[in-house]
């Protein structure tokens, strides 16, 4: 395939896409008719794109012969055409996937309230290609779309991090944009950990309980989100202190800063605890959190005496005692059935037996397992009775609140725990596609200064995602391709953008940016 030019009988000049079989020219596509240099290098400019995409390479440079068709055997061939270029390119750059990004950047206000185009810049850097900010620079260099400072100029940015307080600023613009004109009344928390390559621990990064079973030292991070996954909320504890002390803390703070009176927060059930659910309480917070199927026995017990026959979907209404016997305790329960869900205990359950089986008959290792029971190898047996007794509680799941029926029928505490997938959602966003960890950061200050900028590009990620219903990484993917084309006419310097797809016409679409603000620079 080559491209073609021919002047037309107005004077214009037509580019084509045109190709030779058995020494006859047959054209593939007209691409368009130029009046002018300018209009000539962009028809140029997608023709190179259309070659490209079906060849490894396209130089247009000058000018270019167009190689010599095939001879054929029984007339003589035409002589090859010369395709004139009027336009040298000189390199490329992804100028609509950095503007996409810093659109959305902008809008949700990070702009206006960190004032600095480094951080930006940085923040742009990891949505698109998680890396070190040493590697981040080098990559927005080669990108050339930004101006790029040099190494000492960023870690200076970065320390006005804790004197600018741009983590309480990141913070407040975000949910500022999550609530528009009201006020975010569900919240959802989550707590992760985030190991260090490092063996020696300090105030901060400490050894503790690993969400990678890891043993390297760690910090642990509090995350609280909208309905949506949006974060609005993020904290950084020292890695040996438990998740149920992490979520007091980190409400307190956002409920100073937001002013927020009347809040639901949606915890799992690694945040169950009396003292946790009394000191929410106490502080005035409603709450839902996940309840352990181990007390389904005690707070289904009628209705468990007439079996387990439930029907798909159906919610039941219970009391349940955060300690037995004491009634101070008690509180409102809710559990549910799901078809789906039993069949996927039945599932696990039969892979435990079989562990279970395996180890008791000596095919595996001694080492615990669930329904084993005895004190030494040699006395290894299955509890089949257990099997049977945990097979009443298939497919049950619990939650445990302080909403009153009134308030929040049973149906409805169920479905807002269920919105608990998109903090997890973040996280692995957060850790996979922000590449949050590993972190190799030494002092509080840098580790918080880290935190805040995966916190505005996690916040950059979601809306993206939200909007379009594509993952940040198919986004980056969808767009880095198109490159806005930087060409040589005549001595002066014209930047041509690139031809939209389907696709990324799509996301323009669903982001409401209108292409034409996205100009080449």
């Amino acid at each position: 395939m080559q491209i073609r030019r021919v002047k037309t009988a107005s004077g214009a000049t037509a580019v084509q896409l045109v190709q030779y079989r058995n020494g006859r020219r047959e054209i593939l596509e007209h691409l368009g008719s130029a009046h002018d240099d300018g209009e000539l290098a962009l028809l140029e400019h997608l023709a190179l794109e259309r070659v490209a995409a079906g060849q490894p390479a396209f130089d247009l440079d000058g000018l270019v012969p167009a190689p010599a068709p095939p001879r054929a055997k029984t007339k003589k061939p035409k002589p090859a055409p010369v395709v004139v270029g009027s336009a040298r390119t000189v390199g490329s750059r992804p100028r609509l996937l950095w503007e996409v990004l810093g659109t959305v950047y902008d809008r949700i206000g990070f702009h206006q309230a960190i004032d600095s185009e480094v951080f930006r810049s940085l923040v742009l850097g990891r949505v698109i290609s998680p890396a070190s900010k040493t590697a981040t620079l080098r990559m927005l260099a080669e990108m050339d779309v930004a101006e790029v400072p040099g190494e000492a100029t960023m870690w200076r940015h970065l320390a006005r991090h804790q004197q600018s307080k741009w983590r309480d600023a990141a913070c407040t613009t975000a949910y500022g944009f999550a609530a528009g004109d009201g006020a975010v009344s569900v919240c959802l928390y989550d707590v992760t950990t985030l190991y260090f390559e490092t063996d020696e621990e300090d105030e901060t990064r400490k050894v503790g309980f690993s969400k990678e079973r890891r043993v390297d030292p760690q910090i642990v991070i509090g995350l609280l989100v909208d309905k949506t996954g949006f974060p609005l909320e993020i904290h950084c504890f020292e890695g040996s202190k438990a998740e149920t002390l992490t979520l007091i803390p980190v409400l307190d703070a956002f409920r100073t800063r937001h002013q927020v009176t009347d809040m639901l927060v949606v915890a799992d059930a690694g945040m169950l605890s009396r003292a946790n659910l009394e000191a929410l309480e106490e502080a005035g917070y409603q709450y839902i959190v996940g309840s352990r199927t181990s007390k389904a026995p005690y707070d289904l017990a009628e209705r468990l005496a007439m079996g387990n026959n439930f029907t798909d979907g159906q919610v039941l209404e219970a009391t349940t005692e955060l300690k037995r016997g004491v009634v101070s305790s008690r509180r409102r329960a809710v559990w549910q059935y799901r078809l789906a869900r039993e069949h996927r205990d039945r599932r696990t359950q039969t892979l435990q037996l079989q562990r279970a089986e395996d180890i008791a008959a000596g095919r595996k290792q001694p080492r615990k397992a669930r329904f084993l029971t005895g004190g030494g190898p040699k006395s290894l047996k299955v509890d089949y009775e257990a099997a049977r007794a945990a097979e009443q509680l298939f497919g049950l799941k619990g939650y445990i609140t302080s909403a009153p029926m009134e308030v929040l029928s049973g149906a409805e505490v169920v479905a807002a725990y269920h919105s608990l997938f998109e903090v997890e959602a973040s996280f692995r966003m957060a850790k996979s596609d922000l590449r949050a960890r590993p972190i190799f950061h030494r002092t509080r200050e840098s580790i918080e200064a880290h935190l805040t900028m995966v916190f505005c590009a996690l916040a950059v990620g979601r809306y993206i995602q939200t909007a379009t219903g594509m993952s940040i990484k198919k986004v980056v993917q969808t767009l880095q391709p198109l490159r806005e084309a930087v060409l040589q006419v005549r001595g002066e310097t014209i930047a041509v953008p690139a031809a939209l797809t389907a696709d990324a016409q799509a996301i323009l679409e669903a982001l409401q940016i209108n292409p034409a603000e996205i100009g080449p620079h």
